[in-house]
């Protein structure tokens, strides 16, 4: 069975997340994860000025995402950085190429779940991930997200992200903190949880 986690990350938060989600799939016998890109949208030379230069070349042997991979999969779990409480652009206009899937009913019935990063805790990482969900049932998909048995998210001794809508990590206002120890812990429940219940319904 084929899990398959697509991302954007343009400083490698998301991407760390995407490596404990994969870590997750591969958990539950029979699921094999595979990790893709969407498209980068913007030009090196405003990465530079982003200074995402250098995490965008440590990518590099990630593959990039095509709409038909989405069809060969059991299951989605797609990646995103917050955008003022939504998704970034880059995984926006890859959704926005899916239009001929959802003529098709392609990804009806297909598990389909979110994981998300914002620079603060309340820099909109739940609503990020909740506004993805529209996306997904438009599809048809089915929506899971991050359970209370991961007893992770409900924790108050430290700064984590993490809600019942999916895995989530703080960046930091400049990017300075890669996700918690907590934080890839959700997210490999996140990954182990979906594949489950992916391999339920296949």
């Amino acid at each position: 069975m084929k899990v398959l986690i697509v991302y954007y990350s343009m400083y490698g938060h998301i991407y760390k997340m995407a490596e404990a989600v994969a870590e997750g799939v591969r958990q539950i016998p029979g699921c094999e994860a595979i990790i893709k890109r969407v498209p980068e949208t913007l030009s090196p030379e405003i990465l530079g000025m982003m200074g995402a230069v250098d995490a965008q070349k440590s990518m590099e042997n990630i593959p990039v995402v095509t709409v038909d991979d989405l069809t060969d999969a059991d299951a989605i779990i797609f990646g995103t950085p917050t955008r003022f409480g939504n998704m970034c652009g880059q995984m926006r206009q890859f959704l926005d190429s899916t239009g001929g899937l959802w003529m098709k009913g392609s990804l009806i019935g297909k598990v389909g779940s979110v994981f998300a990063s914002s620079a603060t805790q309340h820099g909109g990482q739940e609503s990020t991930i909740l506004n993805f969900h529209t996306s997904l049932l438009h599809h048809g998909m089915v929506v899971v997200g991050l359970p209370y048995s991961f007893a992770g998210q409900m924790g108050v001794t430290e700064i984590t992200g993490g809600s019942p809508y999916g895995a989530t990590t703080i960046t930091g206002g400049q990017g300075e903190r890669m996700p918690s120890d907590n934080e890839l812990a959700g997210a490999r429940f996140q990954g182990s949880h979906v594949a489950g219940i992916a391999k339920k319904l296949t």
